[in-house]
């Protein structure tokens, strides 16, 4: 089925703690826009794709976003990594420390849970296309929020490459549209 590599898809050596960005990190972790809703979306909206190439597209994507899962963890910890409880406090972590210490969990930059609330599985590809497109939009908006926050390239460089990789899932959704449209096209015998 899958074969995971030990290692990040990028690297993350974040050298200082920063909790105020990791605070705001947070919502491409568990935010209704971040990779976890992503992932868990296109999973479940694989199976009522209409061929085996729009099927393992949505497939594909879903395993990336976990890796962006993974990096978006890497960097909250490496950003939260020694962190007093004091300055946790200080930053407004007071309640995910109470929680959770300096684990990470899936919550948006506000400290509200991950919801599966967040996204939504139609029976209809076309809507999810619409859906997935949308998303892989506003998650690459989230990015460029996120990186106008920080100077610190080593919070800059994987951003960038989490960014650029939401503008190529959304190339490859609208391509996925255009096929099962072209498909839609051919069946209409009338």
């Amino acid at each position: 089925m899958w074969y995971y590599e030990k290692k990040l898809q990028y690297p993350v050596n974040i050298k200082r703690c920063d909790l105020r960005m990791a605070k705001v990190l947070a919502a491409q972790l568990g935010g209704p826009d971040g990779e976890l809703a992503a992932s868990l979306r296109y999973m479940s909206q694989r199976y009522i794709m209409p061929t085996g190439k729009t099927k393992g597209l949505l497939t594909d994507i879903s395993t990336e976003e976990l890796a962006h899962v993974e990096i978006i963890s890497s960097m909250m910890f490496q950003l939260m990594e020694g962190a007093t409880p004091a300055q946790l406090q200080e930053a407004g972590l007071a309640g995910y420390y109470t929680q959770h210490g300096r684990s990470v969990f899936p919550a948006d930059a506000n400290g509200v849970p991950f919801t599966s609330a967040y996204f939504q599985s139609m029976e209809d590809p076309i809507t999810n296309l619409h859906e997935n497109m949308a998303a892989e939009q506003k998650a690459r908006t989230t990015y460029e929020n996120l990186m106008n926050q920080t100077d610190d390239p080593d919070i800059l460089d994987p951003l960038r490459f989490l960014r650029q990789r939401e503008v190529i899932h959304f190339q490859r959704f609208g391509e996925a549209l255009d096929d099962i449209h072209f498909l839609n096209g051919m069946k209409k015998v009338h």
